[in-house]
């Protein structure tokens, strides 16, 4: 069984900081890729950004690029969102999710059908 849990999320302020977390459970985290997904309030949940499972080659949504740096460490089992200058329309429920996929370059173009597991996503509140 494998299980995703988010933590990290919270309120924050305009142009602050925050950085999420993905514990993975099981043995088999090195054998996933792994993206986050976000679901403003409202809306449809839609692609952050994604890391393959050796942590070498990243893809970003456009309105993160420069802001948003994903990252991987595949000894603890975890995988990273660190969100900078954040804004009000980056508020949402923030969901990390995990894909069989051992390929060293993306292959994903950033559907949800595309990952095999899915935590139960961690809140953002950025204040105005």
């Amino acid at each position: 069984q494998v299980q995703l849990v988010e933590s990290g999320g919270g309120l924050v302020q305009t142009g602050g900081s925050l950085r999420l977390s993905c514990a993975v459970s099981g043995r088999t985290f090195s054998s996933f890729a792994m993206g986050w997904f976000r679901q403003p309030p409202g809306k449809e949940r839609v692609f952050v950004t994604t890391i393959t499972s050796s942590g070498g080659s990243t893809a970003y949504h456009d309105s993160v690029k420069g802001r948003f740096t994903i990252s991987r460490d595949n000894a603890k089992n975890t995988v990273y969102l660190q969100m900078n200058s954040l804004k009000p329309e980056d508020t949402a429920v923030y969901y990390c999710a995990a894909r069989w996929d051992t390929s060293s370059v993306v292959t994903t173009r950033g559907f949800e059908y595309e990952y095999d597991y899915w935590g139960q996503g961690t809140l953002v509140t950025v204040s105005s």
